[in-house]
């Protein structure tokens, strides 16, 4: 069977929300640097009281992969991936592991896909 353009699209997807799993459970900076958007805004629900927004830029990303924050959190690498929406350019997607449940939003952009926001909040 001949995979359509929206498979190997939804494909890349899927692969770029592992990476940005699996890099964080890795401390691998590199893959993690790949796949978040410069503009990147993650925001953690929850995190400091009930109506807190804990904000996270690509930057500080890189930097807590980089100490090892997210090792731990790996411990059971199952992932959940649903892609809610897809377009040409853009994608929403739920993904729940064993720590987190997180809404993810990607873009395309000419180095592929990237991840440009996500909210969160603690299983």
């Amino acid at each position: 069977m001949t995979k359509t353009v929206a498979d190997i699209e939804r494909g890349l997807i899927i692969q770029t929300v592992r990476d940005y799993f699996e890099g964080w459970y890795d401390g691998d900076v590199d893959r993690m640097d790949r796949v978040l958007h410069p503009d990147l805004v993650k925001r953690g629900a929850g995190q400091d009281g009930p109506n807190s927004l804990r904000i996270t830029t690509k930057e500080r990303m890189l930097e807590l992969t980089s100490l090892g924050e997210g090792e731990e959190d790996g411990a059971d690498r199952s992932l959940d991936i649903r892609i809610e929406d897809a377009t040409e350019d853009t994608a929403s997607v739920t993904v729940r592991s064993a720590v987190y449940h997180e809404y993810v939003h990607l873009v395309r952009t000419p180095a592929g896909w990237k991840v440009a926001n996500a909210l969160w909040r603690y299983t």
